[in-house]
């Protein structure tokens, strides 16, 4: 019984983690390509580095009011996908 509940625990989370793939779009006419949230001009990146600076996610939100905590996650969200992602070469001299 246990068992199962911790499946659906981990599925919820799995499809949860996912969810930045309907906010976070990439155009190539829009800040250079670079990944931006809901098609604005704000990049995962202008709130990644928001973050980095230790501003709080309320911080963000009342200085950029059209974003959502939701689009705060799915940048976080993105990045961690991109560094689990990220594969390194190691070439020979």
């Amino acid at each position: 019984m246990y068992q199962c509940y911790d499946i659906i625990i981990k599925a919820r989370v799995l499809s949860n983690f996912m969810s930045y793939q309907q906010i976070i779009t990439i155009e190539p006419d829009k800040r250079g390509g670079k990944p931006c949230i809901r098609g604005m001009r704000i990049t995962v990146y202008d709130v990644l580095g928001w973050l980095a600076v230790g501003m709080s996610y309320a911080e963000i939100l009342d200085d950029f009011p059209e974003l959502t905590t939701e689009d705060i996650k799915a940048c976080l969200e993105f990045a961690a996908d991109r560094e689990r992602r990220l594969t390194v070469f190691v070439g020979v001299a």
